[in-house]
C-alpha cells in the first residue's frame, strides 16, 4: 500500500534551518511528481514546493530562495531543505505524491495530489 511518512520537523528560532524528509514506499516513491504542502493554524493548506522528474521544480513565492526540494533516488526519500526560517513558516508540513502529474500551472494545487503523509510540525519562534 502506498505510504508517505514525514520526519524532521521541530522547533527552531527565526533565521534557522530544518530539513524535512519524506520516506516513501516503493509504490509511492515511483511517482514522478511529488510535493510539499503546509497548513498553518486557522489557514487553508497551501503548496510550498513541487518536484517533477522531467519538468523541474516549482516554489511558492513566499519560500523562493529559502527552501529547496530534492529527491534521493537511492534512499527513496523526498526532502525539503528550509533555510532562513520565518515566523510565518510555522505550520504542519505534508508530503504528497500524484499518480498522474499535475496539469500545467497546478503543481502546487493540492487537488492534483492523491497520496498524502500524516504531516510533521514545524514551529519557528522569535
Amino acid at each position: 500500500q502506498a505510504q508517505l511518512v514525514e520526519s524532521g520537523g521541530g522547533s527552531v528560532q527565526a533565521g534557522g534551518s530544518l530539513r524535512l524528509s519524506c520516506g516513501a514506499s516503493t509504490y509511492a516513491y515511483g511517482r514522478h511528481c511529488m510535493a510539499w504542502f503546509r497548513q498553518a493554524p486557522g489557514k487553508e493548506r497551501e503548496g510550498v514546493a513541487s518536484f517533477t522528474t522531467y519538468n523541474g521544480n516549482t516554489y511558492a513565492d513566499s519560500v523562493k530562495g529559502r527552501f529547496t526540494i530534492s529527491k534521493d533516488n537511492g534512499k527513496s526519500t523526498l526532502y525539503l531543505q528550509m533555510n532562513n526560517l520565518k515566523l510565518e513558516d510555522t505550520a504542519v508540513y505534508y508530503c504528497a505524491a500524484a499518480d498522474y502529474c499535475p496539469r500545467r500551472g497546478r503543481a502546487l494545487d493540492q487537488a492534483e495530489y492523491n497520496l498524502w503523509g500524516q504531516g510533521t510540525q514545524v514551529t519557528v519562534s522569535s
